[in-house]
């Protein structure tokens, strides 16, 4: 059953876009072409080093491929491929902190900006953000980079990181105290 418009679909009483394909219904080359951009974006913010998210697509479509015939509502399969994301992004800070920890991770600079056009005030402002978020518990991190950096609102946060509304809240104002206190410190 149609909803009048050509784009749009009714899936369980709500219109979705339908631009969202089955997923089951796709080639693993075909689900990797159109989501590995909305994948890198997200761990490139969340992990802050370029070098870090080649892994980190990897490990989501590994997981994507296995299970994307058990996402029931195509519209959700983004979603889903956001969380798996951030879950593997928390798996691969937590090895970075303890890399850190015992001197073994030699990557220095917690940011990778190689676009041209950012200003140099901008690239040194990131700079100390992705500074002061190493910092940070990564739980914190996680919550307050979907806040902040993604927009993302905090229902969505919240089920993103697998913990509740209230967890979310206390977690991004956490982080955010931190990092306002390292950004007027510097």
């Amino acid at each position: 059953m149609g909803s009048g418009h050509p784009e749009l679909r009714v899936v369980d009483g709500k219109a979705a876009k339908a631009d969202a394909p089955d997923p089951a219904a796709l080639s693993d080359e075909a689900l990797f072409k159109r989501y590995a951009p909305y994948v890198a974006r997200i761990g490139l913010r969340l992990l802050g080093r370029e070098a870090d998210v080649d892994d980190l697509i990897q490990e989501v479509f590994l997981a994507a491929f296995r299970q994307k015939h058990q996402v029931r509502d195509p519209a959700a399969f983004k979603s889903w491929l956001a969380i798996v994301a951030v879950r593997t992004a928390r798996r691969q800070l937590r090895k970075r902190k303890v890399r850190s920890f015992v001197g073994l991770d030699t990557l220095a600079p917690s940011l990778e900006l190689r676009d041209p056009d950012i200003s140099p005030e901008r690239r040194a402002l990131l700079t100390r953000v992705y500074q002061a978020l190493d910092q940070l518990p990564v739980d914190h991190r996680l919550a307050w980079t979907l806040r902040y950096v993604e927009g993302e609102k905090l229902e969505r946060v919240a089920e993103r990181c697998g913990c509740s509304l209230a967890t979310a809240k206390r977690r991004i104002a956490a982080a955010h105290t931190r990092i306002q206190a390292e950004l007027t410190d510097g």
